[in-house]
């Protein structure tokens, strides 16, 4: 089973940091690199779950759902919400044996048809959200 700790941990931090900024702040910028994020991890999951369902890739497969602009005050909660799906996904990417990079010294870092293995997509995943929390709460 693939640990996504880093990513919860990392979601979380920075969902809390945002929960608990002044309104200044998210006004300044803060809430729109929030979102940005949340939408991301959100495509992220909505894509991991098409090609669970076997759909990934497909020329009929639906369009990502994009997350809404709900307010500067509920970003925190999109954020973990994000992040939360996207890690669920990925658990479960992985342990339908779509992680390569789990096979050991050597093994690939992506699967044969190109898409990253979980493990990487994980560790993508915790780089932006570490890269938005540093441009939101600068």
């Amino acid at each position: 089973m693939l640990d996504t700790s880093p990513l919860t941990a990392a979601v979380e931090r920075f969902a809390d940091r945002l929960r608990a900024a002044p309104q200044s702040r998210l006004q300044r910028g803060a809430a729109e690199a929030a979102l940005e994020l949340a939408r991301e991890l959100s495509v992220r999951a909505q894509r991991l779950e098409e090609a669970a369902r076997g759909a990934g890739g497909a020329a009929g497969a639906a369009p990502a759902r994009v997350m809404p602009d709900e307010g500067i005050f509920v970003v925190g909660d999109q954020v973990a919400v994000a992040g939360a799906d996207l890690a669920e996904a990925l658990r479960a990417a992985a342990g339908a044996g779509a992680d390569p990079a789990a096979g050991g010294p050597g093994a690939a870092a992506t699967g044969p048809d190109g898409t990253k293995a979980p493990s990487g997509a994980l560790d993508e995943a915790v780089r932006l959200v570490e890269l938005a929390e540093v441009r939101a709460m600068r």
